[in-house]
């Protein structure tokens, strides 16, 4: 209990909620820091239901880039995939290399505002280190772990799922943590194209000169992708620990 409590992870996300809920009855506050900005609280949809939205988005964006990275680092650390490595890996390196917002103008002209150009941008631009680390993981594993696990009668199936990918898993993983993180701070970008994020407050804010709007999205945003990021650490930690414990 008294490690709970001395966790970051803990008061972070008690921080966290408390910024979401407290900022819209700050208005002395805000007024007395930025006299100049009428009014000082962001006026919009609040920011628990951006918060909300902004967390789905990257939740389904993640969900895809993690099937597609992981589906196609599997598929060329396989003997009927290796020809393709080179050619997978560069289409994922061009999705990461355009920038977000490029993504999102390409996107809208063919499926419109909103949710759906932020989703397809996400994805497309988290799917490098999900493949790449999945790969490394894959390729990481002890050739005398497979071949043990051949010696028992294990098909290749029963060997990706039960040696490579339980081994592989924590190298993964730490491809997952990056690509949500990244997610989390791009998807503040789709506001441009009229989705519901955190970056609504910062993104009329900026536009209309008024910093408190920037300052109650952008802590929200950064917020949000550290305590993601302290939980990813804290998952990869006891997945490390559990496989040092089966070793």
């Amino acid at each position: 209990m008294r490690s709970l409590i001395r966790a970051p992870l803990v008061w972070l996300a008690i921080l966290l909620a408390f910024w979401l809920i407290a900022t819209p009855y700050l208005n002395g506050v805000y007024a007395w820091a930025f006299p100049e900005t009428d009014p000082p609280v962001y006026q919009g949809d609040s920011l628990i239901d951006l918060f909300l939205w902004h967390a789905l988005v990257v939740l389904v964006a993640s969900v895809a880039a993690t099937a597609l990275g992981v589906g196609g680092g599997v598929f060329v650390t396989r003997e009927a995939g290796r020809d393709f490595r080179a050619n997978l890996g560069a289409v994922a390196t061009i999705g990461q290399t355009f920038p977000p917002v490029a993504l999102l103008a390409i996107a809208v002209p063919a499926i419109g505002y909103g949710f759906w150009p932020t989703f397809i941008a996400l994805a497309l631009y988290g799917i490098l280190p999900i493949l790449a680390n999945t790969i490394a993981g894959i390729e990481a594993v002890s050739p005398a772990a497979r071949e043990a696990a051949r010696g028992m009668g294990l098909s290749p199936g029963q060997i990706l799922r039960q040696v490579e990918l339980p081994l592989a898993l924590p190298v993964m993983l730490a491809g997952i943590r990056t690509s949500v993180i990244i997610n989390i701070g791009t998807a503040a970008l789709g506001s441009t194209v009229g989705a519901d994020t955190l970056g609504a407050p910062i993104i009329d804010g900026l536009v209309v000169d008024k910093l408190a709007y920037v300052i109650q999205g952008g802590v929200a945003v950064a917020l949000m992708a550290i305590v993601t990021d302290l939980a990813f650490e804290r998952l990869q930690r006891r997945f490390t620990r559990y496989q040092s414990m089966i070793a």
